[in-house]
């Protein structure tokens, strides 16, 4: 399959790929196209090798609003071109090196791996080459597959049933999913001792459910990369960061990573109806793409610390279930009374980045959740929504999006204007707000920032519903963006 511009398929300039008259071939197949917005593809059998050939043509513009890549566009050509058996190589005409990262990992999304059936089909070896317009291959950094491997792994945990993924087991496969990496120390709250430490929200949440609630960490320190003995990916990195202080020295920040793990969410006692439960296993797609971002900052190599913290819990229903009107103290040290429990990722958030301020005295936070229905009607199914309290990292992320190919948009930050949603006669707030009109999405993410608004933490918060789930298969979304970000830092 050749995945191109359309400009490119055109008998003057098409490169040589595939040989004269598999070339030829190829021109005439995407002759009869036309891209439209999205992009568009076709197949032919042949009578040579191979046997069978593809195209998908992209448009050669797009808005100011997608990603220059072109990401969403290859996904769904090759999505609607991948059919048949055996190996399939796919061969991207990129117009510039940057733009292989987010179109390998849109071809990676076209293959998930979790299934099911009983019979699953047969896995297919996929093979990718990117080419410049004169047909000369680019060469790829060794991180992308890294990241398109993270991406997938994401995708397959929001993929996999809550009877496989409960907060104990999705324990155990985060553990997993790091395992072997130099450099990361594990650290875990579990169950009654989360009240103990003062994670009253987390607790909440998961107490009802059989398996209990946790925080479980993982902190990553190369050392001082100005230090003889730090890692060699610290003083590497260090190397190729721009960013310096005034003496010039690199600046090494500690950089958390928080993630929403609700492993499956019924809305507890304000019970979701009508079929709305359908899908929320989906609901740990945030700490699913931390996760993996995590992955990739490791392995590509930072000078900075990173933590991430994982909130994971059930959202069951039962005798011990969290209720309506009753009061949590969180780790900040606020009270909250319960409006509703179906708003209950923010509290695990909010438990999560008060400890990664607090405890963990990080300097930049960023927290990812799929935390809100509202985010697919403020910007949609391919952008996530961020809400951030720093404007520099607020852009840092919009860029990052730009050229990973994980959209996303600001929502207004303005906790003047929010906070008023949350109050409460009898506790310092609640967790809903009380008019369900005034920017939800955004009135989320101030519920969390209540929660740090009194420390020195930078943060951003990103809403993910949609573009991590936007139809019946977890997507991955999030790993790029939030790992492209922190190794722009």
């Amino acid at each position: 399959m050749v995945v191109a511009p359309a400009a490119v398929f055109r008998k003057n300039r098409f490169p040589a790929l595939l040989g004269k008259k598999n070339d030829a071939l190829v021109v005439l197949l995407a002759k009869g196209l036309r891209p439209g917005d999205l992009g568009n593809s076709a197949t032919t059998l042949t009578t040579r090798e191979p046997a069978e050939l593809a195209v998908g043509v992209l448009p050669d513009h797009v808005s100011r609003g997608n990603s220059p890549t072109r990401a969403e566009s290859v996904r769904r050509v090759v999505s609607g071109a991948k059919g048949g058996k055996g190996k399939l190589a796919i061969i991207l005409v990129v117009d510039d090196p940057d733009h292989v990262l987010a179109q390998a990992i849109a071809v990676g999304r076209c293959f998930p791996q979790f299934s099911g059936k009983s019979q699953p089909g047969k896995e297919r070896r996929v093979q990718i080459l990117a080419v410049d317009r004169k047909g000369k291959p680019v060469k790829v950094p060794a991180h992308v597959g890294t990241f398109v491997g993270a991406v997938r792994d994401s995708a397959e945990l929001v993929d996999t049933p809550p009877s496989e993924l409960d907060p104990e087991s999705f324990s155990a496969r985060a553990q997993a999913f790091l395992e072997g990496i130099e450099g990361i120390t594990v650290e875990e709250i579990v169950g009654d001792d989360l009240l103990d430490r003062g994670l009253g929200g987390i607790h909440a949440v998961g107490r009802c459910a059989l398996p209990a609630p946790r925080l479980l960490m993982f902190h990553y320190d190369p050392g001082d990369p100005g230090d003889p003995g730090a890692s060699k990916k610290a003083k590497d990195a260090k190397k190729a960061n721009d960013a310096e202080d005034s003496e010039g020295e690199s600046k090494q920040q500690h950089i958390a990573l928080v993630g929403k793990g609700v492993t499956y969410d019924t809305g507890g006692l304000n019970l979701k109806i009508g079929g709305n439960m359908s899908g929320m296993k989906c609901d740990m797609g945030g700490a699913a793409a931390v996760l993996g971002a995590f992955r990739c900052i490791v392995a590509a190599g930072t000078r900075h610390k990173v933590s991430l913290l994982l909130c994971m819990a059930e959202n069951a229903i039962g005798p011990a279930a969290y209720k309506p009107d009753d009061i949590i103290t969180m780790h900040s040290g606020k009270t909250v009374e319960i409006n509703n429990t179906d708003a209950e990722g923010r509290l695990l958030l909010a438990d999560g980045v008060s400890w990664a301020a607090r405890e963990l005295e990080a300097d930049i936070i960023f927290d990812a959740a799929t935390l809100t229905g509202a985010q697919l009607i403020a910007t949609g199914l391919l952008h996530g929504a961020l809400y951030a309290a720093d404007g520099e990292l607020e852009q840092a992320m919009i860029d990052a999006g730009r050229r990973c190919g994980d959209l996303a948009h600001p929502l207004p930050f303005a906790p003047e204007f929010f906070r008023q949603e949350f109050s409460s006669v009898v506790a310092d707030m609640c967790n809903s707000v009380r008019n369900r009109m005034n920017a939800q999405s955004a009135c989320a993410g101030q519920f969390v920032y209540n929660h740090i608004s009194d420390t020195d933490a930078r943060w951003v918060h990103l809403d993910l519903a949609g573009p991590a789930f936007p139809k019946d298969r977890g997507t991955g979304y999030g790993v790029a963006l939030l790992a492209t970000t922190v190794l722009g830092l």
